[in-house]
């Protein structure tokens, strides 16, 4: 079963693609809780060198309010995770499709909130891969 939504985006640098992704997520209702910067962080514990790689913990607050509403344990899964990495000479723009919350605890009462994430997710995400 796919987990993710994803985006390549071939024509824009790394940097430049954080950027973009930090607005449209913010342009649709979500905030940057956590940033994990991969590459350095492997880099300094480990000596071991990587492409970039960055993991965004972003958060629509009403939508987390719901959620755990609706299930307490669901903090485990949150916020919804956002990775923007090389691959090669491409960008990828990788969300974990918040459907995996409704899978994995097989509660019905998270599906609205699921499908509000996804919408505004996808949205997200196709602005970043119009031209």
């Amino acid at each position: 079963m796919p987990y993710d939504r994803t985006v390549r985006l071939a024509a824009t640098d790394f940097n430049t693609a954080v950027t973009a992704v930090r607005e449209a997520l913010a342009d649709h209702g979500f905030g940057i809780l956590t940033e994990i910067d991969v590459t350095a962080t492997l880099k300094a514990k480990l000596g071991h060198d990587m492409e970039d790689y960055l993991i965004l913990g972003a958060c629509n607050p009403p939508l987390a309010r719901r959620a755990l509403e609706a299930d307490r344990s669901i903090g485990l899964l949150l916020p919804c995770n956002v990775v923007v990495r090389r691959d090669g000479d491409q960008t990828l723009v990788q969300a974990l499709d918040p459907g995996t919350m409704v899978t994995l605890t097989g509660l019905d009462s998270l599906k609205p909130v699921a499908d509000e994430a996804t919408a505004r997710l996808d949205a997200a995400l196709n602005a970043l891969a119009a031209p």
